[in-house]
C-alpha cells in the first residue's frame, strides 16, 4: 500500500494496510528467530560459509586464465588448487607446530614451579598471608596449561573434522564457478538489484581479503623474526597464528599475544615476557589496530565501529569461526537487506567508513561479474 507521507498534495490519503508498530515487531521477532536458527546450525553455517569465502577469493584466477584462452576446466583446477592449497597449508603447519608445542611443553615443568615460588615468595614479602597465598594460587598449576594445550589440540581436531566439508564444497562451488559468469548475466538483465548486491559482496569480500593479507603477512614476518631475535621457542607457530587471528578485526593482536608471551615466561621469565609484550603492541597494536582498520573500512565500506561490533555479534553466533568470518559476514548481510533494495541503500550512508553517493545498480552501481572477476557498470535512473 502506498504510504501516506510520501502522498502527493492534493492526492488521496490511502492509510497503511499494517500499522507500523507492528511492522517492526514481526521484522525484530523474524530477525530474532533467524539468529537463533543460525546459532543451531553454526557447525554448518561457518564452514559453509568458508569455503564461500575462499571460492570467492580464487574465483578470479578462473577469470584471468579464460581471458588468457585457457580452457574452463582447467582454469577451475588451477583455482580449486590454490583454494586447497590454502586450507592444507596452513593447517599442516598448525598441526606440526603444535605437536612441536605438546613435546616442548613437559620440559617447562620445573620451570614453571620455580616461577610460582618466586611469586610465593614476593607476595608473602608484601605481607600477604600463607592462607591467602595458598587460596590466590591454587588454581595455578602446569597441569592446567597442559589441560589448556589439550583444549587447543581438541579444539583444531574439531576443524580437522569440517576440513573434508569444506574442500567438498570448494570442489563443487568450483564446478559452479566455471558457469556463474553466464548466470550473473541473466541476473542481470532480470534482476539487476540482485546481481548488483551479489557482485558488491564479491567485490568488497576480495578487497576484504586482500588488504587483510597483505597486512597480515607483514605483521608475521615481523612478529616471527621479533620473537626469533628474543629467543621465545617456536617463532614460526606463533608467526602463522599472528597470521590467522590478523583476520580478527581489532583485538586480533590479543589473542595472537597470549600464547608467547605466556611461553616467554616459561623460557626467559618475566622480564622476557614483558619484551614480548612491548614488541607485540609496538608492531600488531599499530598495525592491526590503529593503521588496519581505516585501510579494511575503505575497502569494504564498514565504519570501525560497525566492524568492531560485527566482530562481537558473529563470534557469539558463530563462535571461533565467526570471529575470522566477521567483516565477510557482515558484507554479505548488508547486500541481502540494504544493497539489495534501493529504498534501503542509505543505510549504508549511516555504517560506511567514507559515505558516498547513494546509488544502486540502477544508478550507476556497479554489477560484479563473477565471470571476469571485475566489475559492469550499468547505469540506470531510479525508480
Amino acid at each position: 500500500m502506498p504510504d501516506t507521507d510520501a502522498a502527493e498534495p492534493g492526492a488521496v490519503r490511502v492509510p497503511w494496510s499494517i500499522p507500523r508498530g507492528l511492522i517492526v515487531l514481526l521484522a525484530t521477532a523474524s530477525t530474532v528467530i533467524s539468529i537463533a536458527g543460525m546459532k543451531v546450525f553454526a557447525s554448518i553455517i561457518g564452514p559453509v560459509f568458508l569455503a564461500l569465502m575462499l571460492t570467492v577469493a580464487v574465483q578470479p584466477i578462473q577469470s584471468y586464465l579464460r581471458r588468457r584462452g585457457w580452457p574452463a576446466w582447467l582454469g577451475m583446477v588451477t583455482a580449486l588448487i590454490a583454494a586447497y592449497a590454502i586450507v592444507v597449508g596452513l593447517l599442516a603447519v598448525l598441526v606440526v607446530s603444535v605437536a612441536q608445542l605438546a613435546t616442548e611443553l613437559p620440559d617447562y615443568s620445573t620451570r614453571f614451579d620455580d616461577l610460582l615460588g618466586g611469586l610465593r615468595s614476593t607476595l608473602s614479602g608484601l605481607g600477604v598471608g600463607r592462607d591467602q597465598i595458598h587460596d590466590l594460587l591454587s588454581g595455578l598449576s602446569f597441569q592446567q596449561l597442559l589441560s589448556a594445550l589439550e583444549t587447543t589440540l581438541s579444539g583444531l581436531a574439531r576443524v580437522l573434522s569440517n576440513l573434508a566439508f569444506v574442500l567438498a564444497l570448494l570442489l563443487f562451488m568450483a564446478f559452479d564457478g566455471m558457469s556463474i559468469g553466464r548466470r550473473m548475466e541473466i541476473v542481470d538483465q532480470v534482476r539487476p538489484d540482485i546481481a548488483y548486491a551479489l557482485g558488491s559482496f564479491a567485490s568488497g569480500t576480495r578487497r576484504y581479503l586482500l588488504v587483510s593479507t597483505v597486512f597480515g603477512l607483514i605483521v608475521a614476518v615481523l612478529d616471527g623474526l621479533a620473537l626469533w631475535w628474543l629467543g621465545v621457542p617456536l617463532p614460526l607457530l606463533w608467526a602463522v597464528l599472528s597470521f590467522i587471528t590478523n583476520f580478527i578485526p581489532n583485538i586480533g593482536f590479543v589473542v595472537g599475544l597470549v600464547p608467547p608471551a605466556l611461553l616467554a615466561l616459561l623460557e626467559g621469565g618475566p622480564r622476557l615476557m614483558i619484551w614480548v609484550i612491548v614488541v607485540y603492541c609496538v608492531i600488531n597494536f599499530v598495525i592491526q589496530s590503529i593503521i588496519q582498520p581505516k585501510y579494511v573500512g575503505d575497502a569494504v565500506g564498514l565504519s570501525v565501529s560497525v566492524t568492531f561490533l560485527s566482530l562481537i555479534f558473529w563470534t557469539w553466533v558463530l563462535g571461533a569461526l565467526g570471529a575470522l568470518l566477521a567483516i565477510p559476514l557482515t558484507l554479505l548481510v548488508r547486500a541481502l537487506l540494504l544493497d539489495i533494495d534501493p529504498t534501503t541503500r542509505w543505510v549504508s550512508a549511516l555504517i560506511s567508513s567514507a559515505p558516498g553517493p547513494v546509488g544502486g545498480n540502477s544508478a550507476g552501481a556497479v554489477s560484479a561479474s563473477p565471470e571476469s572477476g571485475e566489475s559492469s557498470t550499468a547505469r540506470r535512473a531510479l525508480p
